[in-house]
């Protein structure tokens, strides 16, 4: 079992300083638009994959005038306590695991597993490219020990030859050794990355199909297709057929960063067929079939973020999305909705299952602690 006891935020967004203690298997965050709910999931994320959900600007996520932040998060992992805590400051961004700094954030990814579903997640499905890899390769890094680092070394080594080829038009002799260089790293690092993405899709599909069949309601045929240059060569022809092409367009055309995820229903493309109630039904399918899994191979529920999931669904898909985490099964949930009532009544059956943490807006500059 995951959970989080207890969370205080200093300069955090639109916190000033504060404390939540956390003393339920769910928890609701109500109040009004801009009192920090959403802020606080947020905040509860950092604390599990070293960044925010939302931006990938640190100054963004300081409060105004400030300089730094820092986050510190008490969770209770297979009956051992663990402390996290995270700090920015002139620029300077320091995490650490019961009071043990790491070298590299990215060993941190996976220790707290948790799965989030926000409004912006619609940009998963309509979105470009980018917003389904950079979904799948969150969901991988934390199941798949290495994912993360061959996935970072690949970057890496992609805007380093990047940048050569567009320096290219000024060399006076030929770079084709350094590229050569650059594109035996490519392979080393991309291989894996592409062998895991096209093993762990096949298997997770059905999972999903499950999990939209309840939440709509009735059976539609759902899927998703992976769609990679791999599946016909090898990393190392692809990149070998297109070097001239990449010499005159000065960047690399193809490699797993041209990746791309097709979601379809009943065989036609979501992002253009289905219906807003359909793409909803999809988007929570995936990300709870996405919770499924981490739970299956981590042999206990992760945390579980719903950020303004009433305004987004109609009722009866509330009701069954509540149901679904009302049981026993899941873990730790959190919830935020603006208003206190709906989510009691949305848990009227099993009221002893929710703590209900109510904010003002202006409460987060008191510097007071909530413990209810």
């Amino acid at each position: 079992m995951l959970s989080l006891q207890s969370i205080s935020l200093v300069q955090f967004k639109n916190y000033t300083q504060q404390q939540f203690r956390f003393t339920h298997r769910v928890v609701g965050i109500t109040g009004p638009n801009g009192s920090g709910k959403t802020n606080l999931l947020d905040a509860i994320y950092y604390l599990c994959f070293t960044k925010s959900y939302f931006t990938n600007s640190e100054s963004q996520n300081t409060r105004y005038h400030t300089n730094g932040f820092r986050l510190e998060g008490h969770f209770r992992k297979n009956n051992q306590e663990e402390k996290v805590v995270c700090t920015f400051k002139d620029g300077k961004k320091e995490i650490s695991l019961n009071d043990d700094p790491y070298d590299r954030f990215s060993r941190h990814i996976g220790q707290l597993p948790a799965v989030m579903i926000a409004p912006d997640d619609a940009a998963i499905i309509l979105g470009g490219s980018e917003q389904r890899r950079k979904w799948l390769d969150g969901l991988l890094s934390q199941l798949q020990p290495g994912y993360l680092e061959h996935l970072m070394a690949y970057q890496k080594v992609l805007q380093q030859r990047n940048s050569l080829l567009k320096s290219l038009p000024q060399q006076t002799h030929s770079q084709d050794a350094l590229l050569d260089i650059f594109d035996a790293q490519l392979v080393q690092h991309g291989e894996p990355v592409y062998a895991a993405r096209n093993a762990f899709l096949p298997a997770f599909i059905t999972q999903v199909q499950d999990r939209y069949d309840y939440l709509a309601g009735r059976h539609e045929v759902v899927d998703i297709r992976y769609q990679c240059s791999l599946h016909t060569q090898s990393l190392a022809q692809v990149l070998a057929a297109n070097r001239t092409k990449d010499k005159m367009l000065q960047r690399t055309s193809d490699g797993i960063h041209r990746d791309d995820l097709v979601f379809l229903l009943d065989d036609h493309a979501m992002k253009s067929s289905a219906s807003q109630g359909q793409r909803k039904s999809f988007l929570f399918a995936l990300k709870l079939a996405q919770y499924g899994v981490m739970q299956q191979q981590k042999h206990y529920p992760p945390l579980l973020l719903l950020d303004d999931v009433f305004e987004k669904l109609d009722q009866e898909r509330v009701t069954r999305l509540i149901a679904l985490v009302s049981a026993d099964a899941y873990g730790q949930v959190f919830i935020t909705d603006t208003h206190a009532e709906r989510l009691k009544a949305a848990f009227g059956e099993r009221p002893e299952l929710l703590q209900l943490i109510e904010m003002k807006t202006g409460d987060n500059n008191t510097g007071k602690t909530a413990m209810p």
